[in-house]
C-alpha cells in the first residue's frame, strides 16, 4: 500500500509542555508551574512508532528545600540535557522512519514530576511509545576514588516490568520471562548497535531498574507500560553531586563544570545517537507474539501479527540458551507470520525480531502462551 506524503515528516516541532503542579510535600511546598522543552522529529513513514531521549535540567544543592543557595548541577544533569540537544542538533535535518522526541525535563530532583507529566501525556493520547532513554548523570568517567573509564557506560534495564499485571505474573512464573521484559530487549538491543568503533563505549547492562533505592525519569514511563532505560557514568563521585559548592578540608565540593569530562559526554551522545537512529530506521518489535501450547510436542510454534511498516521485509526467530544474558541463535522465516522451530520451548528462550529492508533488524519480541 501506498502512502500519501506526509509534508510534516522530518521536521523539528519545539514546544514548552507546561503544567501547574500541586503541592507535593515535602519538595514542592506551595503550587509550581514545571515546564518541559519537548522537540519532535517526525517520522517519514512510521511516525505513529515514537522513540524519547531526555535529560534533566533541574538541580539542587545539598538541602533539596533550599532555593537559594547555588546549585550548578553540571553532571546532574546538564550532562543528561547536553547530550539530548546535542543528539537534537545532529539529527534535525534528517529524515528517520519513526519519530523520535527529544527533552529535557524539569521537577526530577523533586519527584520524576516532569517526566511523569510527559509520560501520562502520551499514554492519554495513545502514543505508541517503543522506547525512552534518559540520560542522567553521564558527565564524568572519573570515580570518588580517583580510578577513570572514560569508555563504558551503565544502562540500568529492568527485568520484573514495573506495570506488570497479576495476570502477566502468573504467566512469567509459568514461563520464566524475568530476564526479558520490554526493556531488557531494549538493552540487548543498544548493546548490538552501540558497542562499535564508532562509539568507542562498552555498555555495561545493569540488571536493576535504577541504582539501589534510587530513581530517574525513566520510572514514570515504565509505569505506563513504556520500555525504558537509565544511561549513567560507570562510577559516580557523590561530592560532586547534589552538594553545596564549598571547599571542606582543601577539597572541593559541589556538581561544578570543572569535573565533567567532556569527550566523555560526547561518547555517550554517540552511544545515543547510534541506539535512536537505528531504532527509528529499523522495523519495530513485533506484536502478538505467541507460542502455541495446544499440543505437547518437542517443536516449537511460534506466531505473530504482521507489521505495517512499508519497508518491512520479514522476520528472524532468536533463541538462547536460559542461561544465556545475549540472543546467541538466528534464523530468517521469511515475510510470514508464523514459524515452526525443531526446539523445545521447555529448554530454550525464543523471542521474534523484525528485519527492514535496508537490512536493519528492530527488538526482540518475547512470546507469551497461545492455548
Amino acid at each position: 500500500m501506498r502512502r500519501s506524503a506526509d509534508k510534516s515528516a522530518g521536521r523539528m516541532n519545539v514546544e514548552l509542555q507546561s503544567y501547574v503542579q500541586p503541592p507535593a510535600p515535602p519538595r514542592i511546598p506551595v503550587a509550581t508551574t514545571i515546564t518541559n522543552v519537548v522537540a519532535t522529529l517526525r517520522g517519514s513513514s512510521t511516525p505513529e512508532r515514537v522513540y524519547v531521549v531526555s535529560g534533566h535540567y533541574d538541580s539542587r544543592c545539598s538541602d533539596p528545600l533550599d532555593a537559594t543557595k547555588d546549585a550548578p548541577g553540571a553532571d546532574d544533569d546538564a550532562s543528561g540535557v547536553a547530550v539530548a540537544m546535542e543528539l537534537a542538533r545532529v539529527l534535525a535535518s534528517r529524515h528517520p522512519a519513526a519519530t523520535i522526541v527529544f527533552a529535557a525535563v524539569a521537577g526530577e530532583e523533586q519527584g520524576l514530576f516532569g517526566a511523569r507529566h510527559m509520560a501520562t501525556q502520551y499514554k492519554a493520547a495513545g502514543t505508541n511509545v517503543q522506547a525512552m532513554f534518559t540520560n542522567d548523570i553521564v558527565g564524568s568517567s572519573r570515580a570518588d576514588d580517583g580510578t577513570r573509564d572514560p569508555r563504558t557506560i551503565r544502562l540500568f534495564a529492568e527485568g520484573v516490568p514495573t506495570s506488570e499485571t497479576p495476570a502477566q505474573a502468573d504467566i512469567r512464573r509459568a514461563v520464566g520471562g524475568e530476564n526479558d521484559s520490554p526493556s531488557r530487549q531494549l538493552a540487548r538491543f543498544v548493546r548490538s548497535v552501540a558497542e562499535n568503533d564508532a562509539t568507542g563505549m562498552s555498555v555495561r547492562v545493569i540488571y536493576r531498574r535504577d541504582r539501589y533505592l534510587r530513581g530517574g525519569d525513566h520510572i514514570p514511563f515504565l509505569e505506563q507500560g513504556y520500555p525504558a532505560a537509565r544511561f549513567t557514568e560507570p562510577h559516580e563521585d557523590y561530592a560532586h553531586q547534589h552538594q553545596d559548592v564549598r571547599v571542606e578540608n582543601d577539597k572541593q565540593f559541589g556538581d561544578l563544570q570543572e569535573f565533567c569530562d567532556f569527550p566523555f559526554i560526547a561518547r555517550v551522545a554517540r552511544v545515543n545517537a547510534a541506539t535512536l537512529w537505528s531504532l527509528a530506521t529499523a522495523p519495530g518489535a513485533p506484536e502478538e507474539v505467541r507460542i502455541r501450547t495446544n499440543q505437547l510436542t518437542n517443536a516449537t510454534d511460534l506466531v505473530w501479527r504482521h507489521g505495517t511498516d512499508p519497508d518491512l521485509a520479514g522476520y528472524e526467530v532468536v533463541w538462547r540458551e536460559t542461561t544465556e544474558a545475549e540472543w546467541t541463535h538466528a534464523i530468517r522465516v521469511g515475510d510470514t507470520t508464523e514459524a515452526k522451530v525443531d526446539l523445545s520451548k521447555d529448554n530454550v528462550f525464543f523471542g521474534v525480531r523484525a528485519v527492514g529492508k535496508n537490512g536493519r533488524r528492530g527488538p526482540v519480541a518475547f512470546p507469551t502462551p497461545l492455548s
